[in-house]
């Protein structure tokens, strides 16, 4: 039995799903989970994502009831933006930095300084927040010189995990394009931004090179191979971001828009050409098949749920029956930036819940938690369009929120149209699967998605009488005032 295996490395546990190689159906999963990180230091050790790899791995093999030799081809799609310094004998410097630390805030904010937002937006096709790679760079050179001085390669999260399977510095499109020094459009590196950190560095020989999105990073490497149990034939796929590997598993066309309930919220949809939002809202970054992906990203969606279950004492299947439950006429809402926000950038705020009264009930505050989170990123549709990307088309849900019936009927609520969802259970490693299957074969990888992505099912039709609408504008008014507080 021939075998692909799709990997989705996140911020919170590692996931691999194998596919038989010939109809790509899924034969078996596994999962293992990383340290847990607390913003605004969010931090880990990238051997803890190669450990949790293997572990994965054995499980999803376990689960087939295959051997590492029944596998031929392996790609991973991870979290976006974090920082991976290596030294020069190609050594982890300091524990990774993820997408989600906002300590590098300052020096962002210094960058922005010193280049005008609209520069950043045309060269980049975003302008770069905290979360971005070329913060952590700045972050590193001013707070651990001695690290930095030391670093003679800089990875993403997803390019290490490619670099240990493969002993080649690669990455692609998707990936780089989140840095904050690679012009998606052009497809090249932006040394010049990369200046902006340090002038006196040649950055060049410090990069991966990037890949195509059907262009083979190699094959698997005897460290590699001895420590898996892979075959040295293994063929490893250029990787991906983790939005943009789910994708691929989604099957989405253009003009569809995506919501993403994980540990952040995500917007997407895709395009055949590029965006460049001067506002900073909409990141323009590329996409798995060589198109773009122009997407807003929130730091709190999940975990805000999580967070209002505990408040409220109940599971989630209880919160989701108590919001479901709510009269929308008097509920509260949340301006849901628990951990400081990433869109809007508001790195140091908390949250709000507007509109409190002596008659509110548990109801009620279950329901604004789950509005908060989903008009959070309903506003990110809304900066997709005025972008100029094409949001006509379907709306999905996926991530492990998307399970909460809550959160698809207020999702349908909120934009007034049916919701759909994937028969993919892991949308990201499923992507990471088809690219590999891409790679194995010599396909282009869009003919693959067109072929064997899972499908879209309708789920969710819009109530009427929701009064969403109203919500959101007292939403607007609550996240607006909150914005301007930025202590």
């Amino acid at each position: 039995m021939g075998l692909v295996a799709g990997v989705d490395s996140s911020t919170q546990s590692t996931k691999v799903v194998l596919h038989d190689e010939d109809d790509l159906t899924v034969v078996g999963r596994g999962a293992a989970p990383h340290p847990p990180t607390y913003p605004p230091v969010s931090e880990q050790d990238p051997e803890t994502w190669w450990s949790a790899l293997g572990l994965a791995l054995s499980a999803a093999l376990a689960d087939a009831e295959a051997t590492p030799a029944d596998v031929r081809a392996i790609s991973v799609a991870a979290q976006c933006h974090g920082l991976v310094a290596l030294d020069a004998h190609d050594a982890v410097v300091r524990p990774a930095k993820l997408w989600n630390d906002t300590t590098s805030a300052p020096q962002m904010s210094r960058l922005l300084e010193r280049m005008p937002t609209r520069e950043w937006a045309r060269r980049t096709g975003s302008v770069p927040t905290a979360a971005f790679t070329i913060s952590k760079l700045g972050w590193l050179r001013e707070h651990e010189p001695e690290a930095f001085a030391r670093t003679a390669r800089v990875l993403l999260p997803h390019d290490w995990l490619t670099f240990r399977l493969t002993g080649e510095a690669v990455t692609d499109r998707s990936e780089a394009s989140g840095t904050g020094y690679f012009n998606a459009a052009s497809g090249r590196y932006d040394h010049e931004l990369l200046g902006l950190v340090d002038a006196d560095i040649d950055w060049a020989p410090m990069l991966p090179t990037v890949l195509g999105p059907s262009t083979p990073a190699g094959t698997v490497s005897a460290a590699a191979a001895a420590a898996l149990g892979l075959r040295r034939d293994t063929v490893v796929g250029p990787g991906a971001g983790d939005q943009h590997a789910s994708a691929l598993g989604l099957g989405t066309r253009p003009a569809d828009v995506v919501y993403v309930l994980g540990t952040s919220g995500v917007v997407f949809t895709t395009s055949a050409t590029s965006t460049h939002d001067e506002t900073g809202t909409v990141d323009g970054v590329a996409d798995a098949t060589g198109g773009y992906l122009p997407l807003v990203s929130t730091l709190n969606a999940a975990k805000v749920t999580d967070t209002f279950a505990r408040l409220l004492g109940v599971d989630h299947d209880e919160l989701a029956r108590l919001a479901l439950a709510a009269d929308p006429v008097g509920t509260p809402v949340l301006a849901a930036f628990l951990d400081g926000e990433r869109k809007p950038d508001l790195p140091a705020a908390t949250g709000t819940l507007a509109g409190l009264t002596n008659s509110t009930t548990r109801e009620q505050v279950a329901r604004a938690a789950v509005d908060g989170v989903l008009f959070g990123l309903v506003r990110g549709a809304g900066a997709l369009a005025a972008a100029g990307a094409d949001t006509s088309g379907r709306v999905i849900v996926t991530g492990g929120g998307a399970r909460s019936a809550a959160y698809r009927q207020l999702l349908a609520d909120a934009t007034g149209a049916t919701v759909h969802v994937s028969t993919s259970v892991e949308a990201v490693a499923d992507g990471a699967a088809l690219q590999a299957a891409a790679c194995l074969h010599g396909d282009d990888v869009r003919d693959v998605r067109d072929a064997r992505a899972a499908e879209l099912l309708p789920d969710t039709e819009p109530r009427p009488g929701a009064a969403s609408e109203e919500l959101f504008a007292r939403y607007l008014a609550a996240a607006e005032w909150r914005g301007g507080d930025r202590s």
